[in-house]
């Protein structure tokens, strides 16, 4: 007797059945082990491959949203840049336009100042040259009413002299004849100073103290020919000799 697992056994053909059954069922279960050890590195591998791929999917994720939120940074800090020279730009703008105007306004102001100074000196000297204008009128006017006046007296002292009836008549006939000399030399007088007006000067006055002629003209300057021209009317009217005319300016 042969014992197989414990067992004794009479016959070597089912002997060598049953181990040929038992040899082949661990040859399959063998074979089984291996294909499910094979499945399951199938297994293992696709399993291990998504990993590695969801790994690699999420850091593609994640780096995209990195790079994503670095530009986002980065177009936010360049716009901010550009917001800052553009309101730099505009403040240099504005600065430059509020510098424009300023000196604009400056200039205006300056030009308004002068013609506001050149308006008053203007008006100064208008008021300064229509005082001297009103005193060199004033003094012509009050001159020549000065000799009329004077001229006046006089005549009026011959008249006195004429109607007396104590006067001796060759006193009256001196008195008549002082009256037609003072009127004469009235009307050459008056005769000179226009002849010498319509020569272009403004205003004269003739002064006669016996032989000698004073003749005062309107005028800031007196050329020679001028004072020969004056110089000739004098002696021509009034029958008085060149060294006896003086003229002058007022």
């Amino acid at each position: 007797y042969i014992k197989v697992y414990g067992k004794p056994f009479k016959n070597l053909n089912i002997l060598y059945k049953e181990s040929v059954v038992n040899i082949s069922w661990c040859l399959l279960q063998r074979k089984r082990m291996i294909n499910t050890f094979k499945k399951n590195q199938i297994v293992i591998f696709a399993i291990a491959l998504m990993l590695i791929t969801a790994g690699y999917i999420s850091y593609t994720m994640n780096t995209e949203q990195v790079a994503q939120t670095s530009a986002e940074a980065n177009q936010t800090q360049v716009a901010g840049i550009g917001d800052a020279r553009l309101v730099s730009n505009n403040n240099v703008i504005t600065d430059e336009s509020d510098t424009d105007t300023t000196i604009v306004k400056e200039q205006e102001n300056d030009q308004q100042k002068n013609v506001q100074a050149q308006q008053k000196e203007e008006a100064l000297t208008k008021t300064v040259s229509g005082n001297v204008d009103k005193e060199q009128e004033a003094y012509f006017t009050e001159s020549r009413l000065e000799r009329d006046k004077m001229y006046s007296e006089m005549l009026e002292s011959y008249q006195q002299i004429l109607s007396n009836s104590d006067v001796s008549q060759d006193q009256k006939s001196t008195a008549q004849t002082e009256i037609s000399n003072i009127n004469k030399q009235r009307n050459s007088i008056m005769i000179a100073e226009n002849l010498i007006k319509n020569k272009g000067f403004k205003d004269i006055v003739i002064f006669v103290n016996n032989n000698s002629v004073s003749a005062v003209v309107k005028a800031e300057k007196i050329e020679t020919a001028e004072v020969a021209q004056i110089q000739s009317i004098i002696q021509r009217e009034l029958n008085v000799k060149p060294e006896n005319i003086h003229i002058s300016n007022r």
